[in-house]
């Protein structure tokens, strides 16, 4: 799979730019599906849909900072986007769907965090039906407008037409985002046919209705106010090459044990290199190899994370990206990102931190994030200029702290410590290590720990690394994978879902679907 694009490859979006404002048109090639076997019909996407859009909300951000506010709509008549397609959902496995609908959700959050950390403001305008995972691509602009002729609305048909969930955040971010009443939300989640006109206003699913005969205005004149919103001087931009093939991580797999290695840069790096500076490009690396791990090497369940190189330079790196220029900030929100797809990624991560092993700064995330950390005695790790807050859980709050909950008041202290190479006891005490071993021990404890974890069910397994990973108050991120997916990943593999005659399996088709009445 190659989960990299260029405006000059989509076959699903086309891009234009004028000044401060950027027109991204849903355009979806009907017979260029992602892998053979559907047509998508309707504006309807799949994963290679998807990769398009982050790709074009990459490049924005990098290339493109002149851009203050990202207008979505569709060049198809009266059709915004029918969703995902039934078709590619009812034909795949089952960890391909739960894959694929956890990269929607990413995707959609890379479109809030251009808002929310670039000023980026985006605008959905619904020339036409907008239905499922189409509304909730919508759901993730700051503003949407709809046309008011009669015919055009928005909707979230998942249960009543397929029997599952609407599984880009939609309920989220009805609830969570636009405030809509939850008794109103039931109402319009079983409503297949959705809601139009005033009352979609009213119900605060939409921003506006505008008539088809002003609706080209309308949407101008809010995309350049929200424009008038955005943050100012940033630029100019940088040209991003392919991350493949890579130069600062190894992604290594030999069964069910992967292997995954990201190296410090060689020298000092800076902004003045563009898409080499060494954090934009190693973490972009490292964002596709997680993306591999995920859809490629189904079979893996442990993944052991090593950092090497000189800590020096990493540190170095960070005070660069703990800066106010706009490059900076744009590759800090980009590490924060990655890690955070890190977080979510179903998969058991151990750090490793042997000889020469380099886990300072940004790269010390990378062991907070792990589900344990082994450090060889002789070994540190050590925090940096990122440590205290800057690239920032779903919850909002830096790895460090959530390993502090139930000492908020010692972090200032520890943080203190960190800032210096801390190995053995002091590691451990600083939340950091799980296990500290002398070069006797070291490998048989990496090694009895594998084989124990690989013994252990990889579902429950699941469970418990996403349960334990989100410690603390929910955010709508937070709910989005641990409750939203969760749920959506259990109805997937329900029989009144995907079986036989489940209501996925039975869509398009003259026969109704069978469903067991039994509430679980």
């Amino acid at each position: 799979m190659d989960f990299e694009s260029h405006p000059s490859r989509y076959r699903h979006w086309k891009l234009a730019i004028a000044g401060d404002t950027a027109r991204l048109t849903l355009s979806v090639n009907p017979d260029a599906p992602f892998v053979p076997g559907y047509t998508l019909k309707l504006n309807s996407y799949d994963l290679g849909v998807d990769i398009e859009l982050h790709d074009a909300m990459l490049r924005l951000r990098f290339e493109h900072p002149e851009v203050h506010v990202v207008i979505l709509d569709s060049d198809r008549d009266r059709v915004f986007s029918a969703g995902a397609n039934i078709p590619m959902l009812a034909s795949s496995s089952h960890s391909f769907k739960v894959n694929f609908c956890k990269y929607t959700n990413e995707t959609r959050l890379m479109i809030e965090d251009a808002s929310a950390g670039s000023g980026v403001k985006s605008l959905a305008a619904l020339a036409g039906t907008c239905a499922g995972g189409g509304y909730e691509l919508a759901l993730a602009c700051d503003e949407i407008v709809l046309t008011d002729d009669g015919s055009s609305a928005v909707s979230l048909p998942e249960v009543p037409l397929l029997g599952v969930l609407p599984g880009t955040g939609g309920l989220t971010r009805l609830t969570d985002k636009r405030k809509v009443r939850r008794d109103l939300a039931d109402v319009f989640c079983t409503l297949a046919e959705g809601v139009k006109g005033k009352r979609a206003v009213d119900w605060r699913l939409v921003d506006a209705v505008v008539p088809r005969s002003r609706f080209a205005a309308a949407v101008g004149e809010r995309a350049a106010a929200l424009a008038a919103r955005a943050v100012r001087n940033r630029g100019p931009g940088i040209e991003l090459d392919r991350v493949r093939p890579y130069r600062h991580v190894d992604l290594a797999v030999n069964g069910r044990v992967a292997e995954l290695t990201v190296r410090a840069p060689a020298d000092r790096t800076s902004l003045a290199e563009g898409a080499a500076f060494w954090p934009l490009r190693a973490f972009r690396e490292l964002d596709d190899a997680l993306l591999h791990l995920r859809f490629e090497h189904e079979d893996v369940g442990v993944v052991l994370l090593r950092a090497r190189g000189n800590p020096a330079h990493v540190l170095a790196a960070d005070e660069i990206l703990a800066g106010s220029e706009w490059l900076a900030v744009e590759t800090r929100l980009l590490v924060a990102r990655v890690l955070r797809r890190l977080d979510a990624t179903a998969r058991t991560f151990f750090a490793i931190a042997d000889a020469d092993s380099c886990f300072a700064g940004s790269l010390l995330e990378l062991a907070l994030a792990a589900d344990r950390t082994y450090l060889l005695e002789g070994q540190t790790v050590q925090g940096g200029a990122l440590t205290g807050g800057l690239l920032p859980t779903d919850q909002g709050a830096s790895r460090l702290a959530l390993r502090w909950l139930h000492a908020p008041d010692r972090v200032p202290d520890v943080l203190a410590a960190l800032r210096s190479p801390t190995g053995g006891d002091a590691a451990f005490a600083a939340g950091v290590a799980t296990v500290v071993a002398d070069d006797i021990d070291f490998d048989d404890e990496v090694r009895v720990a594998v084989e124990e974890r690989l013994s252990l069910s990889p579902d429950a397994l699941t469970g418990l690394e996403q349960n334990l990973r989100v410690p603390g108050a929910e955010t709508a991120a937070t709910r989005v994978f641990g409750r939203l997916s969760a749920w959506q990943n259990w109805i997937f593999v329900r029989p009144n879902a995907t079986g036989e005659r489940g209501a996925l399996t039975m869509y398009g088709k003259p026969e109704r679907p069978h469903f067991d009445p039994r509430r679980t």
